[in-house]
């Protein structure tokens, strides 16, 4: 466990309070493509794209962000021009953080233009910035652990054929986020926000009171998490016995709990809900997340060893 606690250490995953630019919009003529990826120390997936023709830099794809991030050091050697604050919400704390326009962003053949996107310290990323589903409207991507592969869609484009066992679950979009209804954390119903910028799985207060209630948490074990703001906070965590997402089993994965700003901006302090992180996504052999059609395709993979025997498998 005191592993899973140094791996953990450090967890991202931002939301801008205030509303993206709507000149912030991707230019999509393309049809599927694919690009490689590399994984950060948390496993985070880091994609490269260009500004302006220069780079390539490296991103992280962040399904639970709602603006685009970039690095204040990489803002500055390219002499992004400022814009006005905003108040962004982070795993730890919300406060007011510069933004610069970038004026073209380029993931692969696709665009954005004009993206006014939060500026932080590249050493709070992890990264050279973040992609956030601002970049992703109507899209569907597909992340393939197995070929160390991301592929970019039109939402509508014709999918990849996936085998008998694919477990598929239907979302809801709130402020662009994928949110899943059917999830549970040990017999608890959870709301459950597909988040690739967590290198961990967070649950809000809500779960923890009622796991505590039923004996199923230490309240004295603790984990320091560091936010893209440079905050840092202490962490309850449990290991728990079963999470299940849709048709998928997930047996013995941490989970840290924290009241998170990101929940009371998606409505969701009151009831429970979890930040579905990078330590259960890549458990499976690959992940659909497609943003059009409010969908979820995970195909199970190999067995994966982290804190304990954690499993993955489809329910029969």
């Amino acid at each position: 466990m005191m592993k899973w606690m140094t791996f953990a250490a450090v967890m991202a995953s931002s939301a801008a309070l205030s509303q993206p630019q709507d000149s912030a919009q991707p230019q999509d003529p393309t049809p599927t493509e694919t690009l490689g990826y590399r994984a950060d120390s948390g496993e985070r997936m880091t994609v490269p794209i260009t500004i302006g023709g220069r780079g390539p830099f490296r991103f992280i794809i962040d399904t639970g962000a709602e603006r685009t991030v970039i690095s204040r050091e990489l803002a500055a050697r390219l002499a992004l021009d400022p814009s006005r604050n905003v108040r962004l919400a982070g795993v730890v704390d919300v406060r007011e953080v510069p933004t610069v326009i970038i004026p073209q962003l380029d993931v692969g053949r696709r665009s954005l233009t004009d993206v006014q996107a939060p500026a932080l310290h590249a050493a709070h990323i992890g990264a050279d910035g973040m992609l956030g589903v601002d970049s992703l409207r109507n899209q569907r991507v597909v992340f393939d652990f197995e070929r160390r592969e991301m592929r970019l869609s039109r939402s509508a484009a014709q999918d990849d054929r996936w085998p008998p066992d694919t477990i598929v679950v239907t979302a809801r979009t709130r402020l662009g986020r994928m949110v899943l209804a059917d999830a549970t954390v040990d017999g608890e119903r959870v709301r459950a926000i597909v988040d690739t910028g967590s290198q961990v799985t967070v649950g809000n207060e809500a779960l923890r009171r009622r796991l505590v209630r039923r004996g199923r948490i230490d309240p004295t074990m603790m984990l320091e998490v560091t936010g893209v703001t440079g905050a840092t906070a202490q962490l309850n965590y449990t290991v728990t016995q079963r999470m299940r997402i849709g048709g998928a089993h997930i047996a013995n994965l941490p989970i840290a709990f924290g009241d998170l700003d990101l929940f009371r901006l998606l409505g969701l302090e009151d009831r429970p809900a979890i930040l579905l992180g990078m330590d259960a996504l890549q458990l499976f052999r690959r992940v659909s997340i497609d943003f059009g059609a409010h969908r979820l395709r995970l195909e199970p993979g190999p067995t994966s060893q982290l804190g304990g025997p954690l499993r993955v498998a489809a329910a029969r």
